[in-house]
């Protein structure tokens, strides 16, 4: 396949399928395999979007990413539930760990980022990594709080139990997950973390799917 930098201009830019479909009068299969040969020629760039809409940064020359992959991304790559990026965050030296993901995701004030950290307590390989960031991002019971949500739906890594009663025992957080919000269905774990949850059963259904 071979698409010219004439179509490429019409449609540099931020763009869906649907949106690419339309400009360039294709059908929905054709524009697909646009956007797969442009990916391959590092002409484009998967952007998530909410209620699983896919965009995609369309460029006339290579996008050229310095460093390795921000909190989204990083979120992005482990989660099921996919998180539009709202800003290009990029890490120069090191890499991000899920360890580092998690601390910061619940330090966040964003529901569907707190739902997508759910799944990582999966891939978490260091507790005492989670605590350390949990400390630095202030997010230890919520943290805790988080886990004991994910335990009640899904197989998750059992928590060291020295690390459990660590993180129980912080002091001077932040109550609210998110402003004046609190659960209808894990009140036992509010109480049990002194930290009121913005999620509900209903939110977890977005998992449906990926069990």
């Amino acid at each position: 396949m071979v698409i010219s930098n004439r179509i490429i201009k019409r449609i540099e830019g931020l763009q869906t399928v649907s949106t690419i479909s339309k400009k360039l009068g294709v059908g929905r299969k054709t524009a697909i395999q646009y956007v797969s040969f442009l990916r391959k020629k590092g002409l484009a760039e998967t952007i998530h979007g909410g209620r699983a809409i896919r965009s995609y940064r369309i460029s006339r020359v290579p996008l050229i990413k310095n460093g390795n992959p921000g909190y989204y991304e990083t979120l992005n790559k482990n989660s099921p539930i996919k998180i539009w990026e709202p800003y290009e965050h990029r890490i120069i030296g090191r890499k991000i760990s899920v360890e580092e993901v998690i601390a910061w995701g619940a330090s966040t004030r964003e529901n569907r980022v707190h739902v997508a950290v759910l799944a990582l307590f999966n891939k978490v390989r260091d507790w005492s990594r989670l605590y350390s960031w949990a400390v630095y991002f202030n997010s230890r019971r919520k943290v805790g709080a988080l886990y004991d949500v994910a335990r009640t739906f899904m197989r998750v890594r059992r928590m060291d139990g020295r690390i459990r009663k660590k993180l129980l025992e912080a002091k001077n957080e932040e109550r609210y997950m998110l402003p004046r919000l609190h659960s209808k269905n894990y009140q036992d774990i509010e109480k049990r973390w002194k930290v009121f949850i913005d999620l509900n059963r209903a939110d977890l259904m977005r998992y449906r799917g990926f069990s």
